[in-house]
């Protein structure tokens, strides 16, 4: 496997000339006088190098060995710790935390690079830290004051870590039917009794302390999701002077044997009335979790292009080098045996793809992260409003279509090695393994399509796409002739999408079926209509600059390639979307 290096190029790009970020940050006060220019890179840079060099080099070992569990405790593969310890001590666990608890205070669109660049390095490493501040999100948003004290400055510097404990043996996404109880107790404190499956970074040997958040259900809670509360539960109790106390009655019960992650210890986690402290209202637990769920889909998003950015990387590295029959127009390196493969045109469609699909989602993913910022920190209420409606509709597609795409990119990748792909030692085969769970987990892509379709466009009687419609039409209206190679195939696109959109409206007044049938293609069409738009926001930053630097003319024929190869698909899965759901139910149960 290649060495890995941070894109801190493409990163500065989509911060600096596609977004201009500094722009919006001088309009948010709270953010307007503790993030600038100079702090940024410092912190890009200082990430990119903690991330490739001491994360990065575990990243296969951590495959090889993975964890082991012994009697409920868990062990991290060699290395794994002391690097834990480095990334810690840095501060990078809170790099967006709350600064009134020891975070750095960083807008999401900083964050969100940090994130990428650590599950570049390695996906398993990652998810520790990821769940971490996950959790921190929930109960700084959530938790009293009491709590927030408690126990965010050791969560931020990465003394202690956390985790989120949804889902159980019988109840996957349909969290309504968990069965996981709370006893109140008099000193208001709960007893917490129950297991939960399938958690990651449940139990390990990096922190002293794990926190975790738990969904569970009061004695007289209503049925269903609206009977559900959440629950600060430690692993081991904190005393008054913030020293740690008893162990607390959470136990792990095994860990899961998996296909990927495998350095990432995804648990069987027994709650035996242990102890622990509701957060937020009393059945209004989900709505909390939630909080922390936005942001990790965001994040799971994140790692879908972290994975196919590292497979990139080893691919164009192994494409250059590897030599293999000669170009179609003959020798381009006459002097060797063959030339490298990089001349072939099913290895540039492979590679441009790759790239594509990459640098459109590192786009997309900041996109996200800056309407997280503007609905955290705008003091402005429409500004806000907008920002909260924007990030309902868009992260079910980050975190379901960078998933897919990243599945599709390091596919790409293995392929370019050929044989050598599905080997071991060259670590494609690992990022294909390892990037296949985030298609799965925090609520299937499926799932995501259902949350898209289901609640954010049809009940929002399309209202919220309209707010990314009117923006794309006004980024179309007022660019100039210079960029119509790329905004008549937007606009083009995005009428696609409209009447897309108004089909599934009007048909699911009737036929309820019609939603699922449509979602997951549905899904696919907006991304690709959401890359058309950030590349014709990247072509634009780029445009005229191309004789100065190379890095423009590849941005620009990348932008071509998207346009002329991949924008496409679109057309297809409008097809199957209009094709309804009829199809879907002409076989009996049995007849399957």
């Amino acid at each position: 496997m290649a060495d890995y290096k941070a894109p801190l190029r493409d990163m500065r790009f989509v911060l600096n000339e596609v977004f201009e970020v500094s722009k919006l940050w001088a309009q948010l006060p709270a953010l307007a006088e503790t993030v600038d220019a100079e702090t940024v890179e410092a912190i890009l840079e200082e990430a990119g190098k903690v991330t490739s060099k001491s994360i990065a080099p575990l990243s296969r070992n951590g495959d090889e060995q993975g964890c082991s569990w012994n009697d409920t405790a868990v062990t991290t593969p060699d290395g794994f710790s002391q690097a834990y310890q480095t990334y810690a001590e840095g501060g990078w666990v809170g790099v967006g935390g709350n600064p009134d608890f020891g975070g750095m205070g960083m807008p999401k669109a900083v964050s969100a690079q940090v994130e990428e660049m650590l599950n570049s390095a390695s996906l398993a490493f990652g998810l520790y830290p990821m769940l971490t501040s996950g959790a921190c999100v929930s109960i700084n948003t959530h938790a009293t004051e009491e709590l927030k004290a408690t126990y965010l400055p050791n969560m931020y510097s990465g003394v202690w870590s956390g985790s989120m404990c949804l889902t159980e043996a019988h109840a996957g996404t349909d969290l309504g039917i968990i069965r996981t109880k709370a006893e109140p107790q008099a000193d208001d404190s709960y007893k917490i009794s129950g297991t939960k499956i399938f958690i990651t970074g449940g139990e390990h040997d990096l922190t002293e302390n794990i926190i975790h958040l738990v969904l569970a259900k009061l004695p007289d809670a209503p049925a269903g999701p609206k009977g559900i509360s959440l629950f600060l539960v430690p692993k081991f109790m904190v005393n008054i002077d913030g020293s740690l106390g008893a162990r607390n009655t959470v136990s792990c019960g095994s860990i899961e044997h998996k296909m990927g992650i495998q350095a990432s210890a995804t648990c069987v986690i027994n709650f035996d009335e242990a102890v622990g402290y509701l957060i937020g209202e009393p059945n209004k637990g989900l709505a909390a979790m939630f909080t922390m769920m936005n942001y990790e889909r965001l994040g799971v998003g994140i790692q879908g292009l972290a994975s196919g950015e590292r497979s990139y990387q080893n691919a164009i590295d192994y494409a250059r080098d590897r030599l293999q029959s000669r170009s179609p127009t003959g020798a381009q390196q006459p002097e060797k045996m063959a030339d490298p493969i990089i001349v072939h045109p099913d290895v540039r469609r492979m590679l441009l793809t790759m790239k594509a699909l990459n640098e459109g989602g590192r786009a997309f993913s900041t996109y996200v992260a800056m309407q997280l910022d503007i609905a955290k920190f705008s003091e402005d209420d429409a500004a806000r409003q907008r920002a909260d409606e924007l990030v309902a509709l868009l992260t079910p597609v980050a975190k379901a279509f960078l998933t897919d795409m990243g599945l599709e990119t390091t596919i790409h990748g293995q392929q370019v090695f050929g044989g050598h792909g599905y080997i071991r030692e060259w670590g494609q085969e690992q990022l294909v393994r390892d990037v296949r769970i985030t298609q799965i987990y925090e609520g299937t892509n499926g799932i995501q399509a259902l949350d898209l379709v289901g609640r954010k466009i049809v009940g929002s009687g399309g209202a919220y796409y309209t707010l990314f419609s009117d923006e794309v039409r006004g980024f179309i209206t007022g660019s100039d002739a210079s960029l119509s190679e790329f905004t008549k195939p937007l606009s083009a696109a995005l009428d696609t999408l409209d009447e897309l959109t108004h089909w599934i409206l009007d048909r699911s007044r009737n036929n309820p079926q019609e939603i699922g049938a449509a979602s997951v293609e549905y899904l696919h069409v907006f991304g690709y209509t959401i890359y058309a738009y950030l590349w014709a926001k990247m072509a634009k930053a780029a445009l005229g600059k191309e004789s100065q630097e190379d890095f423009y003319a590849s941005k620009l024929g990348t932008a071509r390639f998207y346009f002329a190869r991949l924008l496409p698909r679109i057309h297809s899965l409008s097809a199957s979307v209009k094709a309804g759901s009829e199809s879907l139910f002409l076989l009996d149960a049995a007849q399957f």
